[in-house]
């Protein structure tokens, strides 16, 4: 049917990278926007960053921008999310998503496919 694969998941020390990568079908992929959502210990989820289908825009939470990038590869249908200076705070259980929209919208309601989240772990 559709599906989305995270990969790349895993612990490093504050201060590392990581890069994560969400693969999907061409009914996932095609024509959606694709975004990465994390769900953190006692937190709600929470948008994380969001790229639209041509590329051109992204669109990033406030605590992680200029650490986090978020890119997509149509040929590949993969979207990545490459995540540097991490910090603990950033401990997560990250989630790919997708959805039929011309923009990137943070409202995880808009979404219709999600992933089963890879865990990201920062420690001190």
């Amino acid at each position: 049917q559709v599906q989305l694969v995270e990969s790349g998941g895993g612990m490093v020390q504050g201060g590392g990278s990581l890069r994560l990568s969400c693969a999907a079908d061409v009914r996932t992929f095609s024509l959606h926007t694709l975004a990465w959502f994390r769900q953190a210990p006692g937190k709600e989820r929470e948008f994380v960053a969001g790229v639209a289908w041509s590329g051109g825009t992204t669109n990033y939470a406030g605590s992680v921008r200029g650490r986090f990038t978020i890119s997509r590869d149509n040929a590949k249908r993969t979207v990545y999310l490459q995540m540097n200076s991490l910090k603990p705070e950033d401990t997560a259980v990250y989630y790919c998503a997708a959805e039929r929209g011309v923009g990137v919208t943070t409202d995880a309601l808009r979404y219709h496919y999600w992933g089963q989240g890879t865990q990201v772990t920062v420690s001190s």
